[in-house]
Protein backbone atom coordinates (compact mmCIF):
# COMPACT_ATOMS: atom_id res chain seq x y z
CA UNK A 1 0.00 0.00 0.00
CA UNK A 2 1.52 3.57 -0.95
CA UNK A 3 1.91 6.15 1.68
CA UNK A 4 -1.05 8.42 0.29
CA UNK A 5 -3.16 5.34 0.27
CA UNK A 6 -2.40 4.50 4.15
CA UNK A 7 -2.63 8.06 5.00
CA UNK A 8 -6.40 8.25 2.98
CA UNK A 9 -7.30 5.19 4.88
CA UNK A 10 -6.91 5.99 8.57
CA UNK A 11 -8.95 8.32 10.64
CA UNK A 12 -8.41 11.67 10.90
CA UNK A 13 -8.21 14.21 13.71
CA UNK A 14 -10.62 17.50 13.24
CA UNK A 15 -8.66 19.99 15.46
CA UNK A 16 -10.37 23.49 15.75
CA UNK A 17 -7.89 24.02 18.85
CA UNK A 18 -5.03 26.99 18.08
CA UNK A 19 -1.29 25.98 17.04
CA UNK A 20 -0.42 26.77 20.20
CA UNK A 21 -1.49 23.02 20.75
CA UNK A 22 1.00 21.76 18.57
CA UNK A 23 3.59 20.35 21.10
CA UNK A 24 1.01 18.34 22.43
CA UNK A 25 0.25 17.33 19.39
CA UNK A 26 3.44 16.22 18.26
CA UNK A 27 4.17 14.86 21.45
CA UNK A 28 1.33 12.59 20.84
CA UNK A 29 2.75 11.41 17.30
CA UNK A 30 -0.42 13.03 15.36
CA UNK A 31 1.27 14.65 12.25
CA UNK A 32 -1.90 15.06 10.19
CA UNK A 33 -4.66 16.77 10.81
CA UNK A 34 -8.43 18.44 9.65
CA UNK A 35 -8.31 22.03 10.79
CA UNK A 36 -10.81 25.26 9.93
CA UNK A 37 -9.25 26.65 6.51
CA UNK A 38 -8.89 29.77 8.19
CA UNK A 39 -6.05 28.21 10.59
CA UNK A 40 -4.50 25.81 8.26
CA UNK A 41 -1.70 28.19 6.65
CA UNK A 42 -0.29 28.27 10.50
CA UNK A 43 -0.51 24.47 11.21
CA UNK A 44 1.49 24.12 7.66
CA UNK A 45 4.47 26.59 9.12
CA UNK A 46 4.22 24.31 12.32
CA UNK A 47 4.96 21.38 10.81
CA UNK A 48 1.56 19.32 10.41
CA UNK A 49 0.47 17.94 7.28
CA UNK A 50 -2.73 19.49 7.17
CA UNK A 51 -6.18 19.20 5.21
CA UNK A 52 -8.46 22.32 5.51
CA UNK A 53 -12.35 21.84 6.36
CA UNK A 54 -14.43 25.10 5.71
CA UNK A 55 -17.58 24.87 7.54
CA UNK A 56 -19.98 23.69 4.72
CA UNK A 57 -17.19 21.21 4.18
CA UNK A 58 -18.20 20.13 7.62
CA UNK A 59 -21.55 20.51 7.40
CA UNK A 60 -21.77 18.41 4.31
CA UNK A 61 -20.66 15.33 6.58
CA UNK A 62 -23.16 12.66 7.57
CA UNK A 63 -22.40 12.74 11.57
CA UNK A 64 -22.26 9.55 13.13
CA UNK A 65 -23.08 8.38 16.96
CA UNK A 66 -19.89 7.75 19.43
CA UNK A 67 -19.52 4.08 19.85
CA UNK A 68 -19.94 2.44 23.15
CA UNK A 69 -22.18 0.86 25.42
CA UNK A 70 -25.67 2.63 26.24
CA UNK A 71 -27.98 1.45 28.35
CA UNK A 72 -31.66 0.70 27.43
CA UNK A 73 -34.25 0.53 29.82
CA UNK A 74 -37.21 -1.60 28.86
CA UNK A 75 -40.88 -0.83 29.64
CA UNK A 76 -41.45 -4.74 30.74
CA UNK A 77 -38.49 -4.89 32.80
CA UNK A 78 -36.67 -2.92 35.60
CA UNK A 79 -33.33 -5.13 33.74
CA UNK A 80 -30.80 -2.77 32.56
CA UNK A 81 -29.55 -4.08 28.92
CA UNK A 82 -26.86 -3.22 27.42
CA UNK A 83 -27.13 -1.74 23.70
CA UNK A 84 -24.46 -1.10 21.47
CA UNK A 85 -24.00 1.96 19.48
CA UNK A 86 -21.82 0.92 16.04
CA UNK A 87 -22.02 2.70 13.03
CA UNK A 88 -20.37 0.09 11.10
CA UNK A 89 -23.15 -1.04 8.89
CA UNK A 90 -23.24 2.68 8.08
CA UNK A 91 -20.33 2.87 6.51
CA UNK A 92 -21.12 -0.67 5.15
CA UNK A 93 -24.42 1.12 3.81
CA UNK A 94 -22.72 3.86 2.21
CA UNK A 95 -19.22 3.04 1.53
CA UNK A 96 -18.67 6.24 -0.31
CA UNK A 97 -20.02 8.41 2.13
CA UNK A 98 -17.96 11.23 4.26
CA UNK A 99 -18.63 11.03 8.08
CA UNK A 100 -17.81 13.03 11.11
CA UNK A 101 -17.40 12.31 14.70
CA UNK A 102 -18.76 15.08 16.55
CA UNK A 103 -17.88 16.16 20.22
CA UNK A 104 -16.95 12.33 21.28
CA UNK A 105 -16.46 11.97 24.91
CA UNK A 106 -13.35 11.08 26.80
CA UNK A 107 -12.13 7.84 26.52
CA UNK A 108 -14.17 7.17 22.92
CA UNK A 109 -11.90 8.46 20.21
CA UNK A 110 -9.48 5.03 19.92
CA UNK A 111 -12.94 3.01 19.73
CA UNK A 112 -14.40 5.68 17.05
CA UNK A 113 -10.63 5.42 15.47
CA UNK A 114 -10.54 1.91 15.17
CA UNK A 115 -13.98 1.69 14.34
CA UNK A 116 -13.78 3.90 11.12
CA UNK A 117 -10.47 1.91 9.99
CA UNK A 118 -12.00 -1.19 10.31
CA UNK A 119 -15.02 -0.47 8.01
CA UNK A 120 -12.42 2.14 5.37
CA UNK A 121 -14.94 5.18 6.23
CA UNK A 122 -13.99 8.52 5.36
CA UNK A 123 -13.99 10.19 8.82
CA UNK A 124 -13.34 13.01 11.00
CA UNK A 125 -13.01 13.10 14.50
CA UNK A 126 -13.38 15.61 17.01
CA UNK A 127 -11.73 13.89 20.25
CA UNK A 128 -11.98 15.06 23.89
CA UNK A 129 -8.38 17.13 24.17
CA UNK A 130 -7.45 13.96 27.22
CA UNK A 131 -7.53 11.74 24.20
CA UNK A 132 -5.23 13.09 21.99
CA UNK A 133 -2.44 10.48 23.36
CA UNK A 134 -4.61 7.53 22.78
CA UNK A 135 -5.42 8.69 19.41
CA UNK A 136 -2.06 8.58 18.43
CA UNK A 137 -1.22 5.91 19.87
CA UNK A 138 -4.05 3.95 17.86
CA UNK A 139 -2.53 5.80 14.63
CA UNK A 140 0.56 3.81 15.28
CA UNK A 141 -0.38 1.18 15.72
CA UNK A 142 -2.60 1.23 12.20
CA UNK A 143 0.80 2.48 10.56
CA UNK A 144 2.67 -0.35 11.69
CA UNK A 145 -0.10 -2.92 10.50
CA UNK A 146 0.66 -5.55 7.55
CA UNK A 147 -0.55 -3.98 4.52
CA UNK A 148 -3.60 -5.99 3.28
CA UNK A 149 -5.97 -4.88 0.79
CA UNK A 150 -8.64 -7.57 0.71
CA UNK A 151 -12.32 -7.57 0.14
CA UNK A 152 -15.40 -7.25 2.55
CA UNK A 153 -16.61 -11.19 3.16
CA UNK A 154 -20.57 -11.40 3.28
CA UNK A 155 -22.65 -14.61 3.57
CA UNK A 156 -25.85 -12.53 2.11
CA UNK A 157 -27.09 -9.83 0.90
CA UNK A 158 -29.68 -7.02 1.99
CA UNK A 159 -31.61 -4.87 -0.68
CA UNK A 160 -31.05 -1.37 0.06
CA UNK A 161 -34.16 0.37 -0.58
CA UNK A 162 -33.28 3.66 1.47
CA UNK A 163 -35.93 3.00 4.28
CA UNK A 164 -35.20 2.99 8.27
CA UNK A 165 -36.34 -0.53 8.04
CA UNK A 166 -33.69 -1.79 6.11
CA UNK A 167 -30.90 0.06 8.00
CA UNK A 168 -32.34 -1.45 11.19
CA UNK A 169 -32.21 -4.69 9.76
CA UNK A 170 -28.30 -3.65 8.87
CA UNK A 171 -27.87 -2.55 12.23
CA UNK A 172 -28.84 -5.73 13.84
CA UNK A 173 -27.14 -8.47 11.49
CA UNK A 174 -23.93 -5.84 12.61
CA UNK A 175 -24.64 -6.50 16.39
CA UNK A 176 -24.92 -10.36 15.71
CA UNK A 177 -22.31 -10.91 13.49
CA UNK A 178 -24.02 -11.86 10.72
CA UNK A 179 -22.17 -10.46 7.80
CA UNK A 180 -24.03 -9.21 4.68
CA UNK A 181 -23.70 -6.74 1.67
CA UNK A 182 -25.95 -3.88 0.84
CA UNK A 183 -27.18 -4.74 -2.69
CA UNK A 184 -28.98 -2.64 -5.06
CA UNK A 185 -31.30 -5.71 -6.27
CA UNK A 186 -30.67 -9.66 -5.55
CA UNK A 187 -27.41 -10.88 -6.24
CA UNK A 188 -27.02 -14.75 -7.35
CA UNK A 189 -23.78 -15.42 -5.24
CA UNK A 190 -25.65 -15.38 -2.20
CA UNK A 191 -27.99 -17.96 -1.37
CA UNK A 192 -29.83 -15.68 1.27
CA UNK A 193 -31.10 -12.37 -0.33
CA UNK A 194 -32.84 -9.97 2.06
CA UNK A 195 -35.58 -8.15 0.00
CA UNK A 196 -38.26 -6.42 2.01
CA UNK A 197 -41.47 -6.45 0.63
CA UNK A 198 -40.98 -9.87 -0.96
CA UNK A 199 -43.39 -13.05 0.06
CA UNK A 200 -40.48 -14.28 1.95
CA UNK A 201 -39.98 -10.67 3.91
CA UNK A 202 -43.21 -8.71 4.28
CA UNK A 203 -42.50 -5.59 5.16
CA UNK A 204 -44.64 -5.38 8.40
CA UNK A 205 -42.29 -8.18 9.64
CA UNK A 206 -39.60 -5.59 9.84
CA UNK A 207 -42.14 -3.75 12.19
CA UNK A 208 -39.64 -5.92 14.90
CA UNK A 209 -36.70 -5.95 13.81
CA UNK A 210 -34.89 -7.78 16.17
CA UNK A 211 -36.77 -10.71 15.09
CA UNK A 212 -36.19 -10.33 12.05
CA UNK A 213 -32.56 -10.31 12.20
CA UNK A 214 -33.07 -13.34 14.34
CA UNK A 215 -35.34 -15.14 11.14
CA UNK A 216 -32.56 -14.07 8.90
CA UNK A 217 -29.59 -15.72 11.31
CA UNK A 218 -31.68 -19.00 11.32
CA UNK A 219 -32.29 -19.32 7.99
CA UNK A 220 -28.35 -18.55 7.15
CA UNK A 221 -27.39 -20.80 10.16
CA UNK A 222 -24.64 -20.55 12.61
CA UNK A 223 -23.07 -23.57 10.56
CA UNK A 224 -22.84 -21.42 7.73
CA UNK A 225 -21.53 -17.87 9.28
CA UNK A 226 -18.14 -17.14 8.20
CA UNK A 227 -17.33 -15.61 11.80
CA UNK A 228 -18.92 -16.50 15.10
CA UNK A 229 -17.25 -15.04 18.04
CA UNK A 230 -17.65 -16.28 21.37
CA UNK A 231 -17.49 -14.80 25.37
CA UNK A 232 -19.13 -11.41 24.63
CA UNK A 233 -22.30 -9.85 23.28
CA UNK A 234 -20.60 -5.79 23.21
CA UNK A 235 -17.81 -7.36 20.13
CA UNK A 236 -18.41 -6.80 16.60
CA UNK A 237 -16.55 -8.47 13.99
CA UNK A 238 -15.20 -7.64 10.83
CA UNK A 239 -13.94 -10.17 7.72
CA UNK A 240 -12.07 -9.27 4.80
CA UNK A 241 -10.14 -11.66 2.70
CA UNK A 242 -9.42 -13.55 -0.69
CA UNK A 243 -8.21 -17.34 -1.69
CA UNK A 244 -4.73 -16.32 -0.11
CA UNK A 245 -5.20 -14.64 3.91
CA UNK A 246 -7.72 -13.40 5.92
CA UNK A 247 -8.27 -10.44 8.23
CA UNK A 248 -10.37 -10.32 10.97
CA UNK A 249 -11.20 -7.37 12.79
CA UNK A 250 -12.93 -7.08 16.01
CA UNK A 251 -14.26 -4.18 17.89
CA UNK A 252 -14.68 -4.09 21.89
CA UNK A 253 -17.69 -1.62 22.07
CA UNK A 254 -18.26 -2.78 25.86
CA UNK A 255 -15.52 -0.16 27.30
CA UNK A 256 -13.25 -2.62 29.70
CA UNK A 257 -11.09 -5.27 28.49
CA UNK A 258 -12.38 -9.05 27.91
CA UNK A 259 -10.76 -11.99 29.23
CA UNK A 260 -10.66 -14.17 26.31
CA UNK A 261 -12.98 -14.50 23.23
CA UNK A 262 -12.77 -17.67 21.02
CA UNK A 263 -13.05 -16.72 17.10
CA UNK A 264 -14.82 -19.36 15.21
CA UNK A 265 -13.72 -18.53 11.27
CA UNK A 266 -15.58 -20.83 8.35
CA UNK A 267 -12.55 -22.28 6.02
CA UNK A 268 -9.17 -23.26 6.22
CA UNK A 269 -6.95 -20.61 7.93
CA UNK A 270 -2.81 -21.13 9.12
CA UNK A 271 -2.07 -19.86 12.26
CA UNK A 272 -1.46 -16.42 12.01
CA UNK A 273 -0.37 -13.45 13.98
CA UNK A 274 -3.04 -11.14 16.04
CA UNK A 275 -2.25 -7.44 16.75
CA UNK A 276 -3.95 -5.55 19.76
CA UNK A 277 -4.22 -1.89 19.77
CA UNK A 278 -2.23 -0.81 22.90
CA UNK A 279 -0.22 -3.90 22.70
CA UNK A 280 1.25 -4.60 19.27
CA UNK A 281 2.02 -8.37 17.98
CA UNK A 282 0.42 -11.04 19.89
CA UNK A 283 0.09 -15.27 19.43
CA UNK A 284 -3.14 -16.26 18.70
CA UNK A 285 -3.96 -18.95 21.72
CA UNK A 286 -5.68 -22.26 21.44
CA UNK A 287 -5.04 -22.78 17.59
CA UNK A 288 -7.24 -25.32 15.62
CA UNK A 289 -8.07 -26.09 12.15
CA UNK A 290 -11.10 -29.02 11.85
CA UNK A 291 -13.83 -30.10 8.98
CA UNK A 292 -12.98 -26.90 6.91
CA UNK A 293 -13.33 -24.28 10.33
CA UNK A 294 -10.68 -22.31 11.96
CA UNK A 295 -10.84 -21.50 15.41
CA UNK A 296 -8.20 -19.93 17.73
CA UNK A 297 -8.78 -16.93 21.28
CA UNK A 298 -7.72 -13.85 21.78
CA UNK A 299 -7.01 -12.67 25.52
CA UNK A 300 -6.86 -9.68 27.33
CA UNK A 301 -8.96 -7.57 24.56
CA UNK A 302 -8.74 -4.27 24.51
CA UNK A 303 -10.42 -2.18 22.14
CA UNK A 304 -9.72 -3.06 18.76
CA UNK A 305 -7.60 -6.28 17.40
CA UNK A 306 -7.19 -7.81 14.11
CA UNK A 307 -6.23 -11.36 13.08
CA UNK A 308 -4.36 -12.00 9.48
CA UNK A 309 -4.40 -15.54 8.61
CA UNK A 310 -2.82 -17.23 5.15
CA UNK A 311 -5.18 -19.66 3.73
CA UNK A 312 -4.39 -23.20 3.80
CA UNK A 313 -3.87 -24.88 0.00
Amino acid sequence: MSLLLLLVSLPTLYWPGGVESAAALKAAGIERLAVPVEQAEAWRKAGFDVAPVSAGDLAAREKVEAPGLAVEITLASATRNPWVSASGWIFQRKSAGRYYYNELPAGRAVLAGAEAYAYGADALLKIDPTDVGAFGGLLAFLKDLPPRELPAVADLGVVDDGSDDVGEVMNLLARRNVLFEPLVKPSPKFRINVELGTAEYPKEDAGDPSEFAAKVRRQLTDEARTLRVYGSDVVIGRVSGDGSHARVHVLNYGGRPIETLRVRLRGAWGRGEGYVAGRGKVALEDYAMEGGVTEFTLTAVGVYVIADLPAIH
